[in-house]
């Protein structure tokens, strides 16, 4: 009996360091970026404009979304969509939770079920109808990555082109469960692109969207293998970049902190590479204070853009 009570014990007593070693606030180191590093030039058209869509959230914890976050403090994860209005079409980045959210949800692996609740607000699709934009009428959906929840809103944009990068197509097309979604979709126009332009940033590589430094992309494995991040910049001089999954919280970038190992272990490609790449933002941020670096679950950072749709009085 002592026996089996000593052996119980140190089960708790290993799990409990387990616990704590998997939450202990450990900071990423900062990279270091070129002497000479300054901010692209770029020539936004005076008309070009970017709305936030907002479609739900995620309902959870600070101490899941990063190393150091504060336990029992209750923490959304947005569940956001933007468009960037351009002369030469609209182009809507990720698309948050759709019409068919529930019926997604239900298809997600258990563990992932049963640690997560959400509220809907408004799909991206409905909010484009209200604003008199047709999916197919849309330069097209520029994919983050294609996670369940950046996917979700496809379902209400039939006919749109989606675009992703050639490396996450083939994460799509490759079967991955965490890809099962946008996988399964049959509505979508799926289009790849290159990155055909120089380095961007300290990003080695980018796809100038315009050609007129509005709206830039930058490779950003890691989170899923053909991840993205995207630069876009207002005609004001405001300079955004969203980066998709590579941190779910501002805080991730002003630590700056990975994930906790639990969270890596169920959503992360490759935990080195999404190191790698807050190492990055942490330096951006340091070097380049105007640049409003924006998380695709955190709502805060890109509090101030405009709403495509406004709620009518009672919503």
């Amino acid at each position: 009996m002592k026996k089996l009570a000593k052996g119980l014990l140190l089960v708790i007593v290993l799990l409990l360091l387990a616990s704590l070693w998997m939450f202990w606030p450990v900071r990423l180191p900062v990279a270091e970026l070129q002497s000479d590093l300054g901010l692209p030039p770029a020539a936004p058209p005076p008309s070009l404009t970017l709305y936030r869509l907002p479609t739900g959230a995620m309902h959870s914890q600070a101490m899941f979304a990063y190393r150091g976050g504060a336990v029992g403090e209750p923490r959304d994860f947005a569940m956001t969509a933007y468009l960037v209005r351009h002369p030469r079409g609209d182009l809507l980045i990720d698309t948050g939770l759709g019409s068919q959210v529930d019926q997604q949800f239900a298809r997600l692996p258990w563990l992932m079920r049963h640690t997560s609740r959400y509220s809907t607000a408004q799909p991206a699709g409905q909010q484009l109808a209200q604003a008199g934009i047709e999916p197919e009428k849309l330069a097209g959906v520029l994919l983050t990555h294609a996670h369940w929840d950046h996917v979700s809103g496809l379902t209400d944009l039939p006919g749109a082109t989606v675009w992703l990068s050639a490396s996450e197509e083939q994460f799509v097309a490759g079967g991955a469960e965490m890809a099962a979604l946008a996988s399964s979709l049959t509505n979508p126009q799926w289009r790849s692109f290159k990155f055909d332009d120089g380095p961007y940033l300290g990003y080695p590589r980018s796809h100038d969207w315009w050609g007129d430094g509005s709206v830039v992309v930058v490779p950003a494995a890691g989170h899923t293998p053909g991840s993205v991040h995207v630069f876009v910049n207002l005609p004001d001089g405001g300079r955004y970049l969203f980066v998709g999954d590579t941190v779910w919280q501002r805080e991730a970038v002003e630590r700056p902190a990975e994930r906790p190992w639990l969270a890596q272990r169920l959503v992360d490609n490759d935990a080195a590479q999404v190191r790698a790449q807050i190492s990055l933002l942490a330096a951006l941020q340091r070097r380049f204070p105007e640049l409003i670096i924006v998380p695709a679950h955190d709502a805060r950072p890109a509090e101030a853009l405009p709403l495509l749709v406004y709620p009518s009085a009672g919503e």
